[in-house]
């Protein structure tokens, strides 16, 4: 067997150092474990009924947020299906053009009949050299997975994986769970540190956990706190943290709030149709994270219309900013119950559609 080269050791390297936030997450899980349950329920504190309930609900509260940090850690980004990849010919096509017009010429080609959007912010097909496929709306390369990841938001060094489509409701999940946890140790132990300053303490290496441990989850309270608030303001519009940076181009210009669905369309894209499962970290998010609604895009004209004289867009070409192109049907369903983004006639029993785990579509390292 050859021996491996200097770039195999590099990456080798680099794989277990991105694994050292993780460590150092669950470390300090176990020693908060350690610090409170033992040290501070059944060692400091004297009542029987106060430290069954700080150890019934502290259980609850550190069971959901391992649990949520699991699913974020080791839930595979999603990448895009073999539609959005080029086939062989065209591969050949785009490697004997030059770049330009006809290159773009070959990619309008393959992307005609897919349900894309967005653009470059030169109007171009958004296609990635690497990965050679085009790029679904919202997808982006990760230069760390070095894929191209659906509706990515971010790579996360404290989960050692990309924030994206399949994993991003087990990542709030997981925000809110560590906010919570970490307040209810704060307030829980907050008697118990004041009283490490008045000396109300028994002199014990429990005072000392105590007293860290306090600090501890203030600090991380205040810190998640302004994360957890930032990504819930981005779930109420639809943003990625990319998109909030660089919003989304679509033909006729860039649109901040071209995704926007409306508050509680939103929130059903994230967390699903079904309530029940929206505080569990259980994927329960709609569609396939290849495409999405948008209130900027009609639907097909080739669908049946209203009556004539209803359909009022129809006769006005500046209306349709986009070529029709199809939703799946997990997204469609969010558009058919709002008259604000069409007037078309739709089909009442797609509006019905529940919640659809997809089949994910995972793609092996190479």
């Amino acid at each position: 067997m050859a021996p491996s080269g200097p770039g195999s050791v590099r990456r080798r390297c680099r794989r277990v150092l991105y694994w050292i936030p993780v460590v150092f997450i669950s470390l300090l899980l176990c020693w908060s474990y350690y610090a409170y349950a033992i040290q501070l329920c059944i060692v400091s504190m004297e009542n029987i009924g106060e430290q069954v309930v700080c150890l019934i609900a502290y259980h609850l509260l550190f069971a959901m947020f391992v649990w949520s940090y699991w699913k974020t850690i080791f839930t595979l980004p999603m990448n895009p299906s073999k539609e959005f990849h080029l086939s062989y010919a065209e591969k050949e096509l785009l490697e004997r053009e030059p770049r330009g017009e006809a290159h773009q010429e070959v990619l309008r080609r393959a992307a005609k009949d897919l349900p894309i959007h967005t653009r470059t912010m030169s109007g171009a097909i958004r296609y990635c050299d690497r990965c050679q496929l085009i790029k679904p709306d919202r997808c982006h390369h990760c230069s760390v997975c070095d894929k191209c990841i659906l509706k990515m938001d971010h790579h996360c060094p404290w989960v050692n994986n990309c924030v994206g489509f399949s994993n991003y409701k087990f990542f709030l999940l997981f925000l809110a769970y560590s906010l919570l946890y970490c307040l209810f140790i704060a307030a829980t132990d907050l008697q118990y540190f004041i009283k490490f300053w008045t000396n109300g303490l028994p002199d014990t290496q429990a005072k000392f956990h105590i007293m860290f441990l306090f600090f501890a989850a203030a600090m991380f309270s205040v810190s998640l706190s302004s994360l957890f608030g930032y990504h819930c303001w981005l779930v109420s519009k639809n943003k990625s943290t990319l998109e909030a940076f660089r919003s989304p181009v679509f033909r006729h210009g860039t649109d901040k709030n071209g995704f926007s669905l409306g508050f509680s369309k939103n929130m059903r894209q994230v967390f699903g149709d079904e309530k029940k499962y929206w505080l569990l970290p259980i994927f329960s998010s709609l569609g396939d994270g290849c495409s999405f609604p948008t209130c900027l895009v009609n639907q097909d004209p080739e669908q049946p219309s209203t009556p004539a004289g209803l359909n009022s867009s129809s006769k006005n070409p500046e209306n349709h900013q986009f070529p029709a192109k199809p939703l799946r049907e997990s997204q469609s369903h969010l558009l058919t119950d709002s008259q604000s983004w069409t007037e078309s006639s739709t089909n009442p029993e797609k509006g019905k559609a529940g919640m659809s785990n997809p089949a994910l579509t995972m793609e092996n390292e190479t």
